[in-house]
């Protein structure tokens, strides 16, 4: 009998910080006196998430040999995710984002210094052949030497058989590569990645605005088989080549506590399912569920999540 040696149901690669979000609701950061001190980084959020969802995940990242990267690691390791690809660098700072308090798209100054500095040694061959998803994220892909570390190993998980998927949360505020995003999405997006994007990556992406069928072309168009537009408050529509799309509508809810890291956590939910077999539907279901949960919650998901 055969042994399953893919034993990383999720391996996620790109930043971790520390996100300084504001304490006064629905103030921007130049009216923002106090702040809390949150785990942050998208691939971090999903490892997180997935792992409280019930999947085994593992983070590659870098962070200062400093106090707040003690912090990270504490952090990280209290919900039990693997570390052992997490790399501490002397004489550089673990990065820091300070965001604002809001129920729309909140408003953040990054200050970046240890999250880029991923080298391939981090990812060995054996490690991609254990893994069932290799997730990342355009923040992730926007400096070197991470982006050539990560379209470089991207390209070998591809070849190795991992399903690849990205969460296209492109912003001009981090982006600062020789190369331009649109010639980082074409060449990551050959592999055929799951594709998680919003309406605001695109118009921030395109300085304007697309309907949702020049978004599903696009991405097609590159290459990608299945593409997630989040809609926020609205829901989600989902695109596969070939195929009816199917929309479903958000979760209503009464308050909202805090909207940071809720697109994390649907693509968590999302890629929880897809790691299960479910079909595409039960997959966006169980991403909108989770993406409820954390707006009711500042900071990460609840422990042990039921979906």
């Amino acid at each position: 009998m055969k042994t399953n040696t893919k034993h990383i149901d999720i391996l996620c690669v790109g930043e971790v910080l520390i996100d300084f979000i504001g304490h006064q609701s629905g103030a921007q950061i130049n009216n923002t006196s106090d702040y809390r001190r949150y785990l942050g980084g998208s691939p971090t959020n999903v490892a997180m998430n997935c792992h409280k969802l019930g999947l085994n995940s593992a983070i590659v990242s870098s962070i200062g040999n400093d106090g707040l990267g003690e912090f990270v690691l504490k952090e990280i390791e209290k919900v039990g995710v693997n570390t052992n690809y997490i790399k501490k660098i002397d004489k550089k700072a673990t990065s820091v984002i300070f965001v604002s308090k809001s129920e729309t798209t909140p408003d953040f100054i990054p200050y970046r210094d240890a999250d880029f500095h991923i080298t391939e040694d981090q990812i060995t061959k054996e490690m991609l052949l254990a893994t069932k998803i290799f997730h990342t994220t355009c923040f992730a892909l926007s400096k070197d030497i991470a982006q050539t570390t990560i379209l470089n190993k991207a390209k070998e998980a591809y070849e190795l058989g991992c399903q690849l998927s990205i969460d296209v949360n492109y912003s001009e505020k981090i982006w600062d590569s020789s190369k331009g995003i649109l010639e980082v999405l074409k060449e990551y997006c050959q592999y055929n990645p799951l594709v998680k994007v919003s309406e605001d990556d695109m118009f921030r992406l395109f300085h304007k605005t697309l309907t949702h069928q020049q978004i599903f072309d696009y991405f097609h168009n590159l290459g990608v088989q299945t593409i997630c537009l989040t809609l926020g408050a609205e829901g989600v529509i989902l695109s596969q080549k070939g195929k009816e799309t199917i929309e479903l509508p958000a979760i209503r809810l009464e308050k909202i506590a805090d909207v940071t890291g809720a697109g994390d956590a649907f693509w968590s939910g999302f890629l929880t399912s897809y790691t299960r077999n479910k079909p595409m539907r039960i997959c966006l279901e169980s991403g909108l569920k989770t993406a409820a949960i954390k707006l009711q919650n500042i900071g990460g998901l609840p422990d042990a999540i039921q979906l």
